[in-house]
């Protein structure tokens, strides 16, 4: 358990969404709801949903992660990044950024954002991370994620998709109760 006073959501999606795209607004909102109810966000630092959440996020005061990875040879976490994890490369930025986060959601991406999907759906399956919801914003994954589950073989409890931004905060708020994680 964390004994954080604040919950960590890491958010998972695309630096390409420029800043009057139908995602970056979307991630904008996102960040900011989450601030609203009280969560910190941590992401990936840079730009796209990853800048956008951050604003949200930072228009409402709450503090937010970025987690950079000094492989890619950017320069450094977009502006609303009050706190910078600089790694050395993509596992060791993935396995921190995972190990972050109390619960995950996911917005539109690419192979980026599926490897971070699906790098914590299984290290909760194989039981190395403990049971944290992993919540979808949208359909966009839906036929990616139903090619899994209809495998039969990959435990799908954690997964959840939320059509609205009132839904993924009712998914959170009934997760960390029934945890009764520590506020």
């Amino acid at each position: 358990m964390k004994s954080t006073a604040q919950k960590t959501i890491a958010i998972f999606g695309s630096s390409a969404p420029a800043a009057d795209s139908p995602n970056y607004n979307q991630a904008f909102e996102l960040g900011k709801a989450l601030a609203q109810a009280g969560y910190r966000i941590a992401n990936g630092g840079y730009g796209g949903t990853m800048a956008a959440a951050a604003k949200g996020a930072k228009e409402i005061g709450s503090p937010t992660i970025g987690v950079t990875c000094s492989a890619f040879g950017r320069n450094g976490p977009n502006p609303w990044i009050d706190k910078e994890i600089k790694t050395n490369t993509l596992s060791q930025r993935l396995d921190t950024f995972i190990n972050l986060a109390d619960a995950y959601i996911a917005l539109p991406g690419s192979t980026g954002t599926l490897l971070e999907i699906a790098m914590v759906w299984e290290l909760i399956n194989k039981h190395f991370l403990p049971q944290r919801p992993i919540i979808f914003l949208s359909d966009y994954w839906k036929p990616v994620i139903d090619t899994v589950i209809n495998s039969g073989e990959t435990d799908n409890s954690c997964i959840r998709f939320a059509e609205t931004l009132h839904q993924l905060l009712q998914i959170l708020s009934d997760y960390f109760q029934l945890n009764q994680l520590p506020k």
